[in-house]
């Protein structure tokens, strides 16, 4: 972890949980939280990275497949070069985040944990989705999305990550804290 803490070094911490666990507004807070303590971070969202690649995205295992490969190939390259950068995708299947943990020198898992009924509430309520598609879990459980991670899809959670949050007891500011602590103690 002491590469992780130098300011020198690129990082990358992946925050993953089911949708509706409060991937992007802890993500968005824990970068706000490190440039106001003037460190520059480049967040790389799924959903943004998506977007693009497929503006017609069928979420299909192959479409995840390239959409993650690349994702974790970008998060790569900027952390080879010195930038510190976040993750801000669910990453249903373990895999996927393993390859990061492999490919990435310095990486650090942050699993937002929260209730699959907790996350469906959220999701309705939500305002801002931050390129997250609207009303998944609605659509999911009409059968019109069934490859939703949690309900169609598997959402495998992290077995050793560095740092658990539960998202139920913890606003997105505490949980960017939490990180800030955990990444730099």
């Amino acid at each position: 972890m002491d590469r992780v803490r130098s300011n020198e070094h690129g990082w990358c911490v992946w925050i993953t949980g089911l949708p509706g666990s409060g991937k992007s507004v802890v993500a968005d807070a824990f970068r706000r939280l490190l440039t106001a303590g003037s460190i520059r971070v480049q967040l790389l969202s799924s959903d943004g990275l998506r977007e693009i690649m497929t503006p017609e995205p069928s979420y299909s295992l192959e479409e995840r497949d390239m959409v993650y490969a690349t994702l974790v190939y970008f998060a790569k390259l900027l952390t080879q070069n010195g930038t510190k950068v976040v993750i801000d995708a669910t990453g249903n299947l373990r895999r996927y985040r393993d390859d990061a943990r492999r490919q990435i020198q310095n990486f650090f898992e942050v699993y937002l944990e929260c209730p699959l009924e907790i996350c469906m509430e959220r999701e309705v309520k939500r305002g801002k989705t931050y390129h997250a598609p609207k009303k998944i879990y609605s659509k999911a459980l009409e059968g019109k999305a069934p490859t939703v991670p949690g309900v169609g899809q598997p959402y495998e959670p992290p077995l050793k990550p560095e740092l658990t949050l539960d998202t139920t007891k913890l606003s997105p500011e505490q949980c960017a804290q939490e990180i800030v602590k955990k990444l730099f103690a």
